[in-house]
């Protein structure tokens, strides 16, 4: 479950990008970005990058974090920031993670889920990301109706 959780939150992060003011001048190769300046940091953009991900970046591929995130992303800690990073990360996480596992594992108890034949795959930036049509999907109950 937890492979496809991270390989879920990679594709399709909570937020699209955050923002964070840099806190002294910084280099990086030419550039040098200057004390207080905003810098954008596109979470999806990066998580779909296929210079850390591969060309099949873009496919959903659960067996990505198969030995956990630290291989998945050859130990580079800022390739996979769902929640950010650092101290200022999400302080919900856990509690978002654990709330993901426990409403999958009670709707996978009772049902198989299907793509609906209309489904349509548009992701929307919106604060949050979400599906663009509604979520196009159908429950085949696993309950005998005996």
């Amino acid at each position: 479950m937890n492979m496809i959780i991270n390989e879920t939150l990679r594709l399709y992060p909570p937020v699209s990008a955050m923002s964070r003011n840099v806190s002294r001048d910084v280099q990086l190769g030419k550039l040098i970005i200057p004390v207080n300046m905003e810098v954008m940091v596109p979470i999806t953009a990066l998580h779909h990058d296929p210079q850390l991900w591969g060309d099949d970046g873009h496919l959903f591929k659960a067996e990505r974090f198969a030995e956990g995130i630290a291989k998945a992303t050859k130990y580079n800690a800022a390739a996979f920031i769902p929640f950010s990073l650092g101290p200022r990360s999400c302080v919900g996480m856990g509690f978002a993670i654990t709330e993901t596992k426990t409403a999958l594992s009670m709707i996978l108890q009772r049902y198989i889920i299907t793509l609906s034949p209309a489904h349509i795959h548009a992701p929307f930036p919106q604060p949050m990301v979400q599906p663009k049509h509604g979520l196009q999907v159908m429950l085949h109950s696993l309950q005998s109706d005996a």
